[in-house]
This record gives C-alpha cells, sequence and structure tokens, in this order.
C-alpha cells in the first residue's frame, strides 16, 4: 500500500502513524533505534506490506498491468489504490480527509527530530503540494506517476498508467474495496498484536 493507506491503517497514535508512513528506509534491526510506538508503526508496516504483496486481489489488478509496466505493476497499485481510498474516504472514516491529512503533516512538522534523512528531505514537497489530498483525483495521481517515472530515469514508464486506471477504473475500484476490507481487519488485529505484545496488560 502507498502512503495514505499505511497512515490511515496505523490507528490514532501520531508515533505509529510516523513510523507506518517512513518504514520503507528503515532496513533489518534498525528499527530497534526509534522509540517504542515508531517501532510498533515500522513493523506494522511490514505485516501490511506482506499482506498485500501475497494478495490474490491485489496480484489480480497487477496482473492487468504487468503486460505494459512488469515489474513495477505493485508499486502502481499501491498508488492507484491510496486514490480509491482518498475517493471514497467517508466509507472509512468520520473526519474529513482534508482535516486528517493536515493533522499528520502537523505530525511531522512536530517531530521532526525521529525523522529519518529521507523523509526530512521528503516532508516539505508532501506538504507544499498536499500529495495525501490529492490522491483523490486521477490529476493528483497523474503528479505522484509522472513522479515515479523520473526516479527510474523514466525506464517505468509508470506516468502512462492513469491510462490503465481510467479504462478499468470499475475493476480497480471493486478490487481495491473488496481488499481493503480484508486488510482493515488485519491491520486492526496486527496493531492490536503488537501494542499487547510492547505494553503487556498487567
Amino acid at each position: 500500500m502507498n502512503f495514505l493507506a499505511h497512515i490511515y491503517l496505523s490507528g490514532d497514535d501520531e508515533l505509529v502513524r510516523i513510523g507506518n508512513f517512513m518504514a520503507d528506509g528503515i532496513k533489518g534491526s534498525q528499527y530497534k533505534s526509534f522509540p517504542t510506538d515508531i517501532q510498533i508503526g515500522i513493523l506494522l508496516h511490514r505485516e501490511i506490506d506482506t499482506f498485500t504483496d501475497s494478495h490474490p486481489i491485489v496480484r489480480q489488478s497487477t496482473k492487468r498491468l504487468h503486460p505494459n509496466y512488469s515489474h513495477y505493476s505493485s508499486v502502481i497499485v499501491d498508488i492507484l489504490y491510496d486514490h480509491f481510498l482518498a475517493r471514497n474516504w467517508t466509507r472509512y472514516s468520520d473526519t474529513p480527509l482534508s482535516v486528517f491529512v493536515d493533522a499528520f503533516y502537523d505530525s511531522l512538522s512536530n517531530n521532526g527530530e525521529l525523522l529519518t534523512s529521507r523523509i526530512k528531505h521528503l516532508t516539505p514537497y508532501m506538504i507544499a503540494d498536499n500529495w495525501l489530498l490529492s490522491y483523490a483525483k486521477i490529476e493528483g495521481i497523474q503528479r505522484v506517476l509522472n513522479g515515479m517515472n523520473r526516479r527510474t530515469n523514466h525506464k517505468s514508464g509508470m506516468h502512462t498508467a492513469t491510462y490503465e486506471l481510467k479504462l478499468y477504473y470499475t475493476e480497480f475500484e471493486t478490487e481495491f474495496t473488496e481488499f481493503f476490507e480484508e486488510l482493515r481487519a488485519f491491520s486492526n488485529n496486527k496493531l492490536h498484536q503488537l501494542q499487547q505484545q510492547y505494553y503487556p496488560s498487567p
């Protein structure tokens, strides 16, 4: 899953959200150097990725893109799924998306000393262009894909994937909706397990 989903699936603790958000750049046991709640977020992120990558519905979405994008297909699906989460946000949260993302941006700004160097570099761009809110529109997804394509030195062709998004919009949205219900249940359970592990009940 991409940024918005990882943040959303982290529950209400802001440090768990930050850990989940920045986990991709933290390898192996490096997570142990962070505060406990960030550690929980990092481990939750890894569990979410493992669950997502092996799920048959996600593989179905990825297969649709594979002829044109090869191994980049899974990255594209992560981004497309964030679009459907943002677009259907009121189905999943009573907090308006704009309020949710502004609160997360504030968390990043207020906890700068805990961020990795990669995230410190990324955050100003994310906030300035309001990436998380922009996911709700195809134009926002296009900007994300353009950036990803540049980062692959234009080898991925990811910038053209909004064509498939529009062409198979209903199929992708149906797959996301079905999968995300399962992912929410999995993530809630895994988050509870991790919190019990780090903060055992007396």
